[in-house]
């Protein structure tokens, strides 16, 4: 038997069968994560999308409105800088804003949704 055969291991029992848990983001999105949180966004626009459309699933359900204060402090919990990434969401189209800015809600579903 092979240390990565032994229960627990990289490839023990159940390993590859289960995902992160419900905190923990995925080995994709963890890697821009420092200490749990955005520090800055990717350069290469793949990898931002995916961090930003991670972090729309995080912060908002779909047609689920919030005002802006409530999305800023959800996002606050992920960033460092929530009035950034509250911009990014909605210039990438995942999250639409009221045109006075007071609710924002996200309209589309991601790979990080759960049914």
């Amino acid at each position: 038997m092979s240390p990565g055969d032994a229960p627990g291991g990289p490839t023990g029992p159940g390993r590859a069968a289960r995902g992160p848990a419900p905190d923990e983001p995925p080995s994709a999105v963890a890697r821009f994560l420092i200490r749990g949180t955005i520090q800055v966004l990717p350069r290469r626009r793949a990898d931002r999308d995916l961090l930003l459309r991670y972090v729309a699933t995080r912060t908002l359900a779909v047609h689920h409105p919030l005002s802006e204060r409530e999305l800023t402090t959800r996002l606050a919990g992920l960033a460092t800088d929530p009035i950034g990434i509250r911009r990014e969401l909605v210039d990438a189209g995942l999250v639409t804003r009221t045109r006075d800015g007071a609710e924002y809600w996200r309209t589309h579903v991601t790979e990080f949704d759960t049914f």
